[in-house]
């Protein structure tokens, strides 16, 4: 049964294919933007592997979209480009949906060494309204936006 905030792909094969996706994350959709972008095509063991080292700031996430002021880094070249950066809580928490879509295709029974992941969109979720107090009566607004993710598996 699935949920009723529905996924943005559509004409799935549910015996190939594996779904799961977090709500209401406290990561930057812009980043996690990014993250889902790197790793969409990849075998999840290797996104799971390239994610650990983006954690551990081994590898950077090549930023292609959102690179105003972004300094290069190396290690871009398979991406093809030089302006990155190390996000380390949007790479947690897509590593935390991409490992529950791994177990949700092992369920399945999915073969997990073909399996490879063909979607990972994000999408931004409410605004979390918060104010600071500041000198003379005055406040200052504290917003956090929160992301939806989603990644769907195939098994090839």
């Amino acid at each position: 049964m699935c949920p009723n905030f529905g996924y943005s792909i559509t004409g799935l094969d549910p015996d190939r294919t594996s779904i799961a996706s977090g709500r209401d994350v406290r990561c930057s959709p812009k980043q996690a933007r990014e993250v889902c972008h790197a790793i969409k095509g990849m075998i999840i063991e290797d996104a799971k592997s390239y994610l650990d080292s983006v954690i551990l700031q081994k590898q950077a996430v090549p930023f292609k979209r959102y690179n105003k002021k972004q300094a290069h880094r190396k290690g871009l070249d398979r991406f093809k480009w030089d302006a990155g950066r190390y996000p380390v809580k949007a790479s947690q928490a897509v590593l935390n949906i991409l490992q529950n879509a791994e177990n949700n295709a092992e369920f399945k029974g999915l073969d997990l060494d073909r399996v490879r992941v063909i979607h990972a969109a994000i999408a931004r979720g409410r605004k979390v309204k918060k104010y600071i107090p500041r000198a003379f009566g005055r406040s200052s607004p504290y917003f956090k936006t929160l992301t939806h993710i989603e990644i769907v598996l195939e098994e090839e």
